[in-house]
């Protein structure tokens, strides 16, 4: 499960917390783009996946990004100033959103990254159980629709409904779902 890089995002207007990040985060381990502008980084979520977004406070822009962000399958981490921490993280961890004091000790601020990467793997295998559920889901509905056309067509029971479009997915060498769709094709 482990991957050879994580990508992520650098959203901050401070050159000097771009060049920690920058130095913290090296390749081969880390591809991290940093923008300054976030209206240019909103852009960039809605077409890149990042395994982790970094989002400087900036006077409260960062807490607008964020919230917008939320909705992607990043891990993000708000840098916020200590004074605002705890209405920030208040504010933001509704949304899944960390956040991280800055300024920062570096060793506190890796383990946060480490801790990031752990969720990140978590988040993709949730999302990858959750697209296989929703497949199968989708696969019970065409068959169970396809069983109701049978019964309300060919006057089958719904044991002969099922019995049906298993043996003829057995014969022809097909899945119960292809067969679902010609039956669906055909009664609809």
């Amino acid at each position: 499960m482990i991957e050879d890089c994580h990508c992520v995002l650098l959203v901050t207007k401070d050159p000097k917390l771009s060049q920690i990040v920058s130095l913290m985060l090296m390749a081969p381990l880390f591809e991290v783009d940093i923008l300054s502008d976030f209206n240019e980084a909103r852009r960039r979520v809605s077409e890149r996946v990042y395994n982790i977004i970094l989002v400087d406070y900036a006077e409260g822009d960062g807490i607008d990004f964020v919230l917008d962000a939320s909705d992607s399958l990043s891990t993000i981490l708000l840098l916020t100033p200590p004074a605002f921490f705890e209405e920030v993280s208040y504010r933001v961890e509704g949304y899944g959103i960390i956040s991280v004091t800055n300024p920062f000790d570096q060793f506190y601020f890796y383990n946060m990254i480490k801790a990031a990467i752990a969720v990140q793997y978590k988040v993709q295998i949730l999302s990858s159980q959750t697209t296989k559920l929703k497949n199968k889901m989708e696969e019970i509905k065409l068959v169970n629709r396809a069983k109701m056309l049978l019964m309300q067509n060919l006057n089958m029971t719904e044991q002969e409904a099922h019995h049906y479009i298993e043996k003829e997915a057995m014969n022809r060498g097909l899945k119960k779902t292809s067969v679902a769709e010609n039956v669906v094709k055909t009664y609809s």
